[in-house]
């Protein structure tokens, strides 16, 4: 549902990490350490969202997004009424990444979502139905407003937003409280490295200032955990 005091979707991080709490390897190769259980998972949340936003590394490192393929999730979503596929948002400032990549061959409504500067080379192309630019006043060629974001997505009608990643874009809604619930996989391998990508980047937070979470459930699954949580407010 739209938090009608924020004029915001409810939005969920949905991540798969290490044990160590690792979200890829040292070289950011994709992390495809998920069984297909985690798989399965994943798609089902995604296929309870109205959109799916990922960062432009996200999209780099795989190439492609994960469609609505099994046929029950299909048969939900219609209905719900809702079309097959949730719309794919990317986002990122800059606004560069490769045209050929496989992902913008998928059948997916694809958004990009960007400052003025990114938006340029995209704006007289086929491959994003919508360009969504969101400036901070500010520094308007520098930085995404989030919370403007967010109020546009409201306008368009984006109720629930599934969050895939990565950590950069985590920790910028988690630092400005625009996410809900979380859903973490624990693999089981370990992936170590100071440089290696955690759920949560950016700043940080002191102890004192961290956001809270309450679990709503833990659940085992063969040699993986499935946790589930929401921000305490």
């Amino acid at each position: 549902m739209v938090d009608s005091a924020l004029a915001r979707p409810h939005t969920t991080v949905v991540l798969a990490m290490s044990a160590d709490g690792k979200i890829a390897d040292v070289r950011r190769s994709p992390a495809r350490f998920g069984s297909a259980a985690d798989k399965a998972h994943l798609e089902k949340q995604v296929a309870q969202a109205d959109a799916v936003l990922f960062g432009a590394g996200t999209l780099r490192a795989y190439g492609t997004t994960l469609r609505v393929s099994h046929p029950e999730l299909l048969e939900m979503r219609s209905q719900q009424g809702k079309p097959a596929q949730p719309v794919q948002i990317v986002c990122s400032r800059s606004g560069e990444f490769d045209p050929n990549l496989r992902f913008f061959t998928q059948p997916v409504p694809r958004w990009l979502l960007t400052i003025t500067l990114g938006a340029k080379a995209w704006q007289e192309r086929a491959e994003f139905e919508r360009i969504l630019i969101a400036e901070a006043p500010e520094a308007p060629e520098q930085t995404l407003d989030w919370e403007q974001a967010f109020q546009q997505l409201a306008t368009l009608g984006i109720q629930r937003l599934a969050v895939l990643g990565g950590g950069e874009l985590v920790g910028s809604l988690m630092a400005l409280d625009l996410i809900d619930e979380l859903w973490l996989t624990v693999c089981p391998l370990i992936l170590g490295g100071a440089i290696a990508p955690s759920p949560v980047q950016g700043l940080g937070f002191s102890a004192e200032s961290a956001p809270r979470l309450e679990l709503l459930s833990a659940e085992a699954n063969g040699p993986e955990v499935f946790l589930h949580y929401r921000l305490q407010r």
